[in-house]
């Protein structure tokens, strides 16, 4: 836990860096998934393909702020776009985390790799074979964040630990697991994904029909978007051991490689993403990866909602350590799933007790703790934005962002993102698409 009896813990407190990564597809001018082959250069480390050959994925450095991270996003995102403009048949990208109208399954290319990087195809069929390739076209947002090196070593000394790798490791685990525990918040937060054309669930649909509402503010987070068919139970206790827990269950072959882990919390090394990395290098950040793509920012992503999530992390790196039971591991699933839910007074958490409350009023008591919790150590002013605009979310009635949605119902996605013909999509008042 952090230790704030510290001056010079609290003086570091605010260091942080962040990385983002945002996934979107390609598409056509009519609102169809492209079929081209990815049009940026193969060793370009910001601009990568998940899935789908259309997949694009934006990876930022590293930055000191929520704000730096987001403005620099925002700029290759204006690149990216630039590129597609330009192509012989001029694409864009579809910014919202439910995909566009889908063919069959077969139409949805995995990203196609050669050479030494062959098994990187391969690896993709084989998730399109056990989860099917619509799955696979949910878009979202990946936020990394690491504690400043300035605040790790503050808080080194006042633990009087000698041993700044031992430090940060049992830091970043204890952390890990009070986010896994309590992420049903960001999923209610940051929902943006209520509504999905219904292609996406292989149904058959009037070309620009109307799209489906199934009863949730975030479908790629809820029971019908990308989790395992299993529920994942870790020992947080150092990173061998989380290492371990990852690696047992690729050998009793419920996932084929610990990628294909599909939880909203993970621990993360410095360098490559593998599990030798992290049990070599130790714990660099947290990855959080519940973000749906925002359809009301420019590059789908709001600065708040970063900052939001670097103070809740503050907030939860405060805590003492705890037991993390299994039991508790899945009601953590089950709360995250259970947020995702568009009414927010009728889904419920389950709470440490076994008691049910409303998703809404759990959040509400949550950021009444955040603001007690940051009163008196004077946060900046962008961690105070951060924490207001969270709180709006909730008392201002239509102003979430899957209700902004919804509330966009009546026209057409596609007519607001400038395609040349509707498609079975939602609209968005004021949102940016390409």
């Amino acid at each position: 836990m952090l230790h704030l009896e510290s001056d010079s813990v609290r003086a570091a407190l605010w260091s942080a860096r962040f990385g983002l990564e945002r996934e979107a597809l390609r598409v056509t001018r009519d609102g169809r998934m492209s079929l081209t082959p990815h049009p940026f250069p193969q060793d370009d480390p910001r601009i990568v393909r998940d899935f789908c050959e259309n997949q694009t994925e934006i990876n930022t450095g590293i930055s000191e702020s929520a704000a730096a991270a987001v403005a620099e996003l925002e700029e290759i995102d204006a690149r990216l776009r630039r590129t597609l403009a330009a192509l012989p048949a001029p694409e864009t990208l579809w910014l919202f985390s439910n995909p566009p109208p889908l063919g069959p399954e077969e139409d949805i290319p995995a990203a196609r790799f050669t050479g030494a990087r062959a098994g990187k195809t391969a690896y993709r069929e084989y998730a399109a074979a056990r989860y099917g390739r619509r799955k696979m076209c949910y878009c979202g947002v990946h936020v990394n964040l690491s504690l400043g090196a300035n605040l790790l070593a503050a808080d080194r000394a006042a633990a009087g630990e000698p041993d700044p790798r031992r430090h940060a490791d049992a830091l970043y685990c204890e952390l890990a697991a009070h986010a896994a525990e309590r992420i049903w918040l960001l999923v209610a937060l940051m929902a943006a994904s209520p509504l999905a054309d219904p292609s996406l669930f292989g149904l058959d649909g009037p070309a620009g029909g109307p799209p489906l509402f199934c009863g949730f503010a975030s479908l790629r987070c809820s029971e019908l978007g990308f989790w395992n068919d299993f529920v994942p139970v870790f020992d947080y206790s150092d990173v061998p051991s989380y290492a371990r827990g990852v690696a047992r269950y690729v050998e009793a072959g419920l996932i084929a490689a610990p990628t294909e882990l599909y939880y909203p919390v993970r621990v993360k090394p410095k360098g490559p993403n593998k599990l030798e990395s992290l049990v070599s290098a130790g714990a660099d950040r947290i990855e959080l990866r519940t973000f749906d793509i925002v359809p009301f920012a420019p590059a789908g992503v709001d600065a708040r909602d970063v900052a939001f999530a670097h103070a809740w992390l503050l907030r939860l790196a405060a805590l003492p350590r705890a037991p993390h039971p299994a039991r508790a591991q899945i009601a953590a699933v089950r709360n995250a799933k259970a947020a995702a839910r568009y009414d927010l007074e009728t889904a419920t958490i389950l709470a440490a007790d076994g008691s049910a409350v409303p998703v809404r009023d759990a959040a509400l008591r949550a950021l009444d703790d955040l603001d007690a919790f940051f009163a008196p150590l004077d946060p900046p002013r962008g961690i105070r934005e951060a924490l207001a605009f969270q709180r709006a979310k909730l008392a201002t009635p239509g102003a979430r962002y899957a209700e902004r949605v919804l509330a966009g119902a009546g026209a057409s996605l596609a007519a607001a993102a400038g395609l040349s013909a509707p498609a079975a999509a939602p609209s968005t008042e004021g949102a940016r698409h390409v």
